[in-house]
């Protein structure tokens, strides 16, 4: 597996891209955070897809039942394995660490 970080301008086509292939696919959330901890957000959800909005500088992640925000992200950092996306890590303006976990990795559109 690889890691590597996307870069701010990229977030928006990167994410639209993504959200495209995400037919049946299914998401879990963990935040850490220092103050709070490892918690888990949501276990094995639908997910229908993840933007970023430049304007309001904020990630929107909609699964089954809940609309996950990230306010004020700082880095992005995408984990992939044979060229697919297994997961997706956002540190926001509090440097809490919120990693999405696809079930099966997923490729772009």
């Amino acid at each position: 597996m690889t890691t590597r970080k996307l870069e701010k301008s990229e977030w928006s086509a990167f994410f639209n891209d993504v959200s495209k292939g995400l037919k049946d696919a299914q998401a879990e959330i963990e935040i850490a955070s220092l103050k709070l901890g490892d918690q888990i957000e949501a276990t094995w959800l639908p997910l229908y897809g993840v933007v970023y909005d430049p304007k309001d500088d904020i990630f929107e992640i909609a699964l089954k039942g809940l609309d996950h925000l990230i306010q004020k992200p700082r880095e992005v950092y995408l984990e992939e394995e044979a060229g697919k996306l297994v997961n997706v890590e956002i540190v926001d303006g509090d440097n809490n660490h919120q990693i999405v976990r696809f079930r099966e990795p997923r490729g772009k559109s």
